[in-house]
């Protein structure tokens, strides 16, 4: 019996994210345990994103022109390099070079969303992109949890248990991720392969831009909570990598049960952009009671709000984002939507730990509800139509 791509490309993602999911919730943990302040914490949160701010859109150009299949199986490759490399770092700035190594190969989840593109309508696409983010959160469910129960033994062995993990999934997607789309030089193709242009053109769209702004908004705000959340839990709680694993886990099940379960029915019900406005709300009065969150009970309860409404926006967002683009693009611009993305996961670390070293504990989170505030504000004026037309690039 021919097993679905989505089912495929699910079990292909969520291993890729399961290794992902192992290191984050250590990430700061590395990073003290070479002497770093919150601001450089910040920074190897960043590495990361910045290196994949700057190779996702050549990813995204090279899987429209030679098909999404090689380029996800050079990003997996990639990815066993990359956490061996991490596992070995003797120094905080070996740490930083592996992360970045780590993020130039990080394309997958923006060839994802093309992938998912192209076998999808605009009816079920809504849905697909759901169960990217519940592979997303299943990573984010099991990952921390098995790197906090491995962190005792050093917090290297995460890292090499990751890497076996790569080599497995690259195997699978060898033997079982079929191609959706025919290699070929893409329109899209013959423009820039930084496509910076793209992001210009995108942004002067009607909703489109809009729709760029709130993705940069949310992933900076929640990139600042998620850079900061291990030393504001070990300050507060006196958490270590272990139990930092486990609400990094239950935050994984909290984004399941949306993105796996709720989202196709409640985009079924309410559309997109009612799920993208409510889901803006959710997030912005979760991370305004964050800071005082200092009992477990409430801790856990905000965090699960907050786990919510990203798990309501962001593949309401990715949906309504697919819409407005030409097939031929789909790659390129998803790939610029994931760098978009990106940079809000360098500007959030970093500002993030830079606020919670000058400014208190608590204020990368009161910036972020702001943020989602005004974000809040500026869909009810632009996204009230739960549906309306779709304005192509021009």
């Amino acid at each position: 019996m021919k097993r679905s791509p989505l089912v495929i490309l699910f079990v292909t993602v969520f291993l890729d994210l399961l290794g992902f999911g192992m290191i984050i919730p250590l990430l700061p943990f590395f990073g003290e345990h070479f002497g770093a302040s919150p601001v450089q914490v910040g920074m190897l949160m960043a590495s990361y994103s910045l290196a994949q701010f700057l190779v996702s859109p050549i990813l995204g150009a090279l899987s429209d022109r030679h098909g999404r299949r090689p380029v996800l199986l050079f990003t997996l490759a990639g990815s066993i390099v990359c956490m061996i490399a991490f596992g070995l770092a003797g120094s905080f700035w070996q740490l930083i070079a592996a992360r970045a190594l780590a993020g130039a190969f990080g394309g997958t989840v923006g060839v994802a969303q093309a992938y998912i593109a192209d076998v999808t309508t605009p009816e079920t696409r809504a849905k697909g992109m759901g169960m990217l983010g519940a592979a997303f959160g299943l990573g984010f469910v099991f990952g921390p949890a098995m790197g906090g129960l491995l962190s005792p033994y050093g917090y290297w062995v995460p890292s090499f248990v990751a890497a076996g993990l790569a080599a497995a999934n690259l195997l699978f997607a060898i033997t079982n991720l079929p191609e959706t789309r025919q290699p070929g030089v893409a329109p899209a193709a013959r423009r820039s392969i930084l496509s910076l242009q793209h992001i210009g053109r995108a942004i002067g769209v009607p909703v489109l831009g809009t729709l760029f702004l709130m993705l940069f908004a949310v992933g900076t705000a929640f990139s600042a909570m998620e850079s900061t959340f291990a030393l504001f839990t070990e300050r507060v709680f006196q958490y270590t990598a272990r139990e930092n694993g486990y609400v990094f886990a239950y935050i994984g099940v909290m984004i399941v049960i949306m993105q796996g379960g709720l989202i196709g029915r409640l985009v079924k019900r309410f559309g997109e952009r009612a799920l993208v406005i409510t889901g803006l709300l959710l997030q912005a009065v979760s991370l305004a009671v964050l800071p005082i969150s200092t009992s477990l009970p409430l801790l856990l309860i905000t965090m699960g709000v907050l786990s919510l409404g990203s798990g309501m926006a962001s593949p309401s967002l990715s949906s309504l984002i697919s819409q407005h683009i030409p097939e031929a693009e789909r790659g390129e611009l998803l790939g610029t939507s994931q760098s978009l993305a990106s940079l809000a996961r360098i500007v959030g670390p970093v500002g993030g730990g830079l606020l919670f070293q000058s400014a208190g504990i608590g204020s990368p989170y009161y910036v972020g509800a702001a943020l989602m505030g005004l974000m809040w504000i500026v869909g009810m004026m632009v996204l009230r139509s739960p549906k309306g037309a779709v304005t192509p690039i021009p």
